[in-house]
Formats: C-alpha cells, structure tokens, sequence
C-alpha cells in the first residue's frame, strides 16, 4: 500500500495558485526528497498531505486515510517538522517534549519523554532550556517531538537548513535507521547530497510537479550534455561562452567549467574551437542533479507574479 497517494491536488490563495495538479504516491518505507525553489509550493503541498489544509481541487489518501474528509485521522498517524524551529525556548528540552506528549495523549509522560531523550541522545540535556540549543540540538530535539507517538509517516520540511555537515549526516543516518524500520518519509530539500539520499525525488516548481523518478532516472530524462572546460582565465572563457549557441549553463566548479546544454550536436559545435587554444583543454562530463535543478529553475515562471 502507498502511504502517500494523491491526485491533482490544488490549492489557490486569491487569484494565485501555489499548488497546480500536483499529483505524488510515496510507497511505505521510502524516503522520497521534495526538491524546488522557494516559494514553488513545496510547503502548502506538504500541509495538505499533513491535513492541516484542504485542497481546492484534487483527491487522494495518506495512509488510507480520505485527504478530504479524514484530516483529523491522518494528522495522529503524521510527524510533522516544520521549517522553523516552534519550540518554548524558556523551556527545557525534557519539558517541551512532555508538552507535545500530552498533546498527543500519551501516557505516562514520563516513560516516553525518558525513551525518546534516549533514542536520539538527548538524555544529557534534557535540562538545557531549548533556547540556548545549537542549530543541529534544536533539529534533533524538533525529530524528536516528531517521533514520539510513534508517526507511521514524517514529513520534514527543510530540516537541515542552518546546520552544520556533521549534523546533516547524522540526521540523514538518523532518517535511514527509522526508515529502516518502516517509518515512511517525505522531506524538502535544497541540498543536492540529501537528494542524492532519497530513495526517489519529486520536483515541484511553482506549484507544478516536474519530474519525479529516482536521481538516476531525473538525471537522465532531463535530456542535458555536460562538458567539462579546464584552462586559464575561466571566469573571461566564461563570460564568453554564455553567448554561444546551445550553451545554456555555465558554472565554475573547482578549476573546471560545467557548461551545459539540451541540444547535444550544437553544443559540441560551439566548444569545439577551444581545444586549439593554449592551456585549453574540453572533455566529456557527467551531468548533476544540481545542474538539472538549475535548468528546471531557468525554464519555469514563478507564479506569483
């Protein structure tokens, strides 16, 4: 069974519409990486699949339960984190889960806020105020308030952002031991190495999905030719080659040009002069994940305006 399996889903504010016929299916288990730029929809699809919204257009389930008229329903089954910390900072980290316990009507409070400080080595701190956590402790403390009722689904919404690359990899090992245990996952990313750790991805830009598959497969049906540019003086052979036909990216990387393009003969075409030039030198190269998502950002209309 799909824990996630929606049709259509839209959703307007006024005359704009921030969720356009979105349709997605998570399987049980899988981490699946919610990719876009800001504003593109990510959060508002996200909360109608929490049941915190109702679509305007578009049906479907989440866990079994009716989008529409189960919201209540899915919310108990759900671990939601939203993007920013929404933690009592004036209270401690033992006392802000005992909180979200009683929300919960979990019993005795104790025994879970002793369990869950443990699982995610808390313990130590359980009487730090949340207020004076670090960014990755203020992450782990917000999974944790996620985690304790036991969600069948965990829905993150930017988790990472503003933390450190160790507390990035811990929380991502942290993801794959509960999805391990069959804990299925939904998360916004920005980061293409968190994208890279998803099972599958679903790109969405302004409120349209545009690709979904494993980061193989979007890779792959993007359709784009990368060649590598090694020399002197990048940035002016950079500027340069912006101009020429058929190069529709072009980024530094290292000591190397990533110059991209969707039409494969023209841009061969249009780099084939710079390897008769001295120091220069023009190779074949494997097209990322982020050179994709930034030909997704170029190629959409933010809605919004």
């Amino acid at each position: 069974m799909n824990a996630i399996d929606v049709h259509g889903l839209v959703k307007r504010y006024g005359d704009k519409t921030v969720v356009n016929d979105v349709s997605m299916t998570v399987r049980k288990g899988e981490i699946v990486g919610f990719l876009g730029p800001n504003g593109s929809g990510k959060t508002t699809t996200i909360r109608i699949m929490c049941g915190l919204l109702t679509p305007d257009e578009g049906h479907g389930t989440v866990l079994g339960y009716d989008l529409r008229r189960e919201g209540l329903l899915i919310k108990r089954e759900v671990g939601y984190m939203t993007q920013r910390f929404s933690f009592y900072e004036d209270l401690t980290i033992a006392e802000n889960l005992a909180f979200v316990a009683r929300l919960y009507k979990l019993s005795p409070v104790k025994d879970y806020v002793d369990r869950t400080l443990a699982d995610l080595g808390l313990s130590s701190r359980r009487n730090q105020l949340a207020g004076t956590l670090s960014g990755g402790w203020k992450q782990r403390l917000a999974l944790a308030a996620c985690i304790m009722h036991k969600p069948k689904l965990l829905m993150l919404d930017e988790p990472t952002a503003g933390v450190d690359p160790k507390a990035r990899r811990d929380f991502w090992d942290e993801i794959h031991y509960l999805a391990g245990d069959g804990l299925t996952v939904l998360v916004s990313t920005h980061y293409m190495d968190e994208a890279e750790r998803c099972h599958r991805i679903s790109y969405i830009s302004y409120g349209t999905m545009l690709a979904t598959g494993t980061v193989d497969e979007v890779v792959r049906d993007a359709g784009l030719t990368t060649y590598l540019v090694d020399g002197p003086k990048l940035e002016r052979l950079a500027k340069e080659l912006r101009d020429r036909p058929g190069v529709e990216q072009v980024a530094p990387f290292g000591a190397s040009l990533h110059v991209v393009g969707s039409d494969e003969a023209l841009l061969k075409s249009s780099l084939a002069d710079l390897s008769t030039r001295e120091g220069v030198s023009v190779r074949r190269g494997e097209t990322s994940l982020e050179d994709v998502f930034i030909q997704f950002m170029a190629k959409s209309k933010d809605n919004m305006q």
